[in-house]
């Protein structure tokens, strides 16, 4: 772990850090366990990506929690998973004092269980001062929503008068997602295999780089974060440019 830790180049960090977290029903499965096993289960794995963001200095880290299409799991699971986020943000308020992490979220929360809300609102305000890493939680979040409500405050804005149609760009939609006051996520990571975004930061990951481990996410650990930002320095970010336009040096 030290020798993957010590080959990451801290200049050329991602500074914002994306993580579908997948695979918690199909590794309590393999298991002989019940889904919500492997909910619980996955509490070390995010302890560990959030410690390992913030030791580097990663600036931001995104956690896709809960989504849309959640609500769709047998309610039992669901009432498990709310009231597991309860329990985890009270538990681990001391790892984000000592890391100097703020915590955030996106998504409606107001549909969320009161008491979830509740335990957000707790988090969000005693880390508030925090100054290091921001931690974003997308919960009761999708891709479709966030560019849903942006543009329907963006139709308010042009029917006042306030903004004309023609003012409309790529940076108004940008400023209107909910993570407008962020910068996009260089660098997605999915876990368990899947090769899919599932509806996560669909705009915001224009030009992220993605990287699909096959851990299972109750097994992932700081070597896994690590080997992935290990990959994303190994590769070339020519955002539409050639080779040879990014290191003229190159050209014959």
């Amino acid at each position: 772990m030290k020798h993957l830790a010590e080959n990451i180049d801290k200049s050329r960090l991602p500074r914002h850090v994306g993580v579908i977290m997948d695979g918690n029903g199909r590794w309590a499965k393999g298991q002989g366990k019940p889904r919500v096993f492997g909910h619980h289960s996955a509490v070390e794995a995010v302890r560990a990506t959030v410690e390992a963001c913030a030791e580097l200095g990663v600036g931001y880290l995104s956690l896709y929690a809960f989504s849309t299409e959640n609500w769709s799991r047998p309610q039992m699971e669901v009432g498990a998973l709310m009231q597991l986020l309860v329990d985890t943000i009270g538990s681990e308020m001391s790892t984000l004092l000592e890391n100097n992490i703020r915590l955030a979220a996106i998504g409606d929360t107001s549909q969320l269980p009161e008491a979830t809300q509740q335990a957000l609102e707790f988090g969000i305000r005693n880390t508030s001062d925090n100054d290091g890493m921001t931690l974003i939680l997308a919960l009761n979040y999708s891709g479709k929503w966030d560019v849903t409500q942006a543009v329907q405050r963006i139709a308010a804005e042009v029917a006042s008068g306030r903004l004309s149609p023609d003012a409309v760009d790529e940076a108004t939609i940008g400023s209107q997602l909910s993570t407008g006051q962020w910068p996009d996520p260089e660098l997605i990571i999915r876990t368990s295999g899947e090769h899919r975004l599932s509806n996560f930061f669909l705009w915001q990951a224009a030009y992220a780089e993605f990287y699909f481990s096959p851990v299972f996410w109750p097994e992932f650990r700081k070597p896994d974060l690590y080997q992935a930002i290990l990959d994303f320095q190994g590769r070339e970010r020519r955002f539409g440019k050639t080779s040879e336009q990014l290191d003229p040096s190159t050209n014959p």
